[in-house]
């Protein structure tokens, strides 16, 4: 009997990963300003579905989190509509005294154009929300491999070295979050995965400069 709840959670992670295989939509971006090791993008006004888990574990938390959503895009929801798969999945870090200072992770699905303005409503039990991510600039960094907890405390590490080493230094944004991780690949893929951390910037002292 003990197995059955492995079981049930496997067979969710084999059908979450063939719908990754399709995936196709992302967030539109434009990139202001690149370096050799990051590059500054601005993110226009987007709507994405997401979910807040109470984990010390990121690993963990991006596979509950995704798992809820995936519920979600598969019908979850009161118009008992299917929702295309998005890439990437960005999991942000919540600030307080767990891991990477976080107490919380939001794991983050991004609505395709179809459901943009008008987002299926979630099944309560799921305990999703829409939120709206307004137009903002971000630094990130690509990386390859998998996310895991360690790769993911050096990869925010060198992020931050290279701002603190660019015209960037002490354009950090004050926000709810500390840094997102974003994720585009299923995880049954070894070779040329692209995972990203995303930290926000305050682009405003630049505006008005013909290029950043």
């Amino acid at each position: 009997m003990a197995k059955a709840p492995r079981l049930k959670i496997t067979v969710i992670n084999l059908l979450c990963l063939v719908v990754l295989c399709r995936a196709t939509e992302s967030p539109q971006y434009e990139v202001v300003h690149a370096e050799s090791d990051f590059e500054i993008r601005h993110y226009r006004d987007a709507t994405w579905m997401s979910a807040t888990v109470n984990e010390l574990s990121f690993q963990k938390a991006t596979l509950f989190g995704f798992h809820r959503l995936f519920q979600f895009i598969q019908g979850a929801n009161l118009n008992y509509s299917r929702v295309a798969m998005t890439a990437p999945v960005v999991t942000s870090l919540v600030p307080g005294a767990g891991p990477l200072h976080s107490s919380a992770y939001v794991v983050r699905f991004y609505l395709p154009a179809k459901f943009q303005d008008s987002p299926p409503t979630p099944l309560p039990e799921l305990n999703l929300k829409p939120y709206a991510w307004d137009s903002h600039h971000v630094a990130v960094r690509k990386f390859s491999g998998f996310a895991t907890y360690d790769i993911v405390v050096k990869q925010a590490a060198n992020l931050a070295t290279s701002l603190s080493l660019s015209p960037w230094a002490n354009a950090t944004s004050a926000t709810h979050y500390t840094y997102s991780i974003a994720q585009y690949d299923p995880p049954f893929r070894f070779f040329g995965r692209t995972n990203e951390v995303w930290v926000d910037v305050d682009a405003s002292r630049f505006a008005g400069k013909a290029s950043f």
